[in-house]
């Protein structure tokens, strides 16, 4: 029960605190991770895998996901519960509030200051996830050449998506399926 608490908690603040939307929660994740110990920074990898891939919104998946991980099904649900009680406490709040001082010039600076913070947050998890997905930080002292430091299947499926994606426009799911075919093909391959 206490361990319950705690991830309703958890994820509570991460639903208060992460501004910008579900890819502004993954530095809470890995302060998470550090501090409970419920999962590893490849388990994050993962979840952004995993939630980028499914229907719905990328926080509350990945805080399904991670609850999950820590007390199955009942802790995926009560991640959740914590992540949108935040934001369905503070909508309400808003709804009230904003009609009588939306064009209130405190409120208005307050938004252009929530910006970049936004862009920050989101900025940091995506250099956290490069550094998971295109590096390999273990071999860093043991490398004997470069090559074996980067990720070069990684380095490659990414450029070959950003092309894709610039020259084509292809919807999100196009990319999330071709990277998956991709990853099928290669782990096959890897396998021979």
């Amino acid at each position: 029960m206490i361990t319950l608490l705690r991830i309703y908690f958890e994820f509570f603040k991460v639903g208060l605190f992460s501004i910008g939307g579900g890819l502004a929660t993954i530095p809470f994740l890995y302060e998470l991770s550090a501090n409970t110990g419920w999962f590893s920074e490849e388990d994050i990898a993962n979840m952004i895998a995993i939630s980028e891939s499914t229907p719905g919104a990328l926080g509350i998946n990945m805080s399904t996901y991670s609850g999950f991980l820590s007390s199955k099904a009942l802790g995926g649900i009560v991640g959740t519960l914590g992540l949108i009680s935040p934001s369905v406490i503070i909508i309400i709040i808003i709804a009230k509030l904003l009609t009588k001082f939306k064009d209130n010039e405190y409120v208005k600076s307050s938004f252009y200051g929530l910006r970049p913070a936004s862009i920050a947050m989101i900025s940091v998890a995506g250099i956290s996830l490069a550094k998971i997905t295109l590096v390999n930080l273990n071999e860093a002292f043991n490398a004997q050449n470069i090559f074996s430091f980067f990720n070069i299947p990684a380095i490659i499926l990414l450029i070959f998506l950003f092309i894709i994606y610039k020259k084509f426009k292809l919807h999100p799911i196009a990319l999330i399926i071709i990277a998956g075919l991709c990853g099928i093909a290669y782990g096959f391959l890897s396998c021979l």
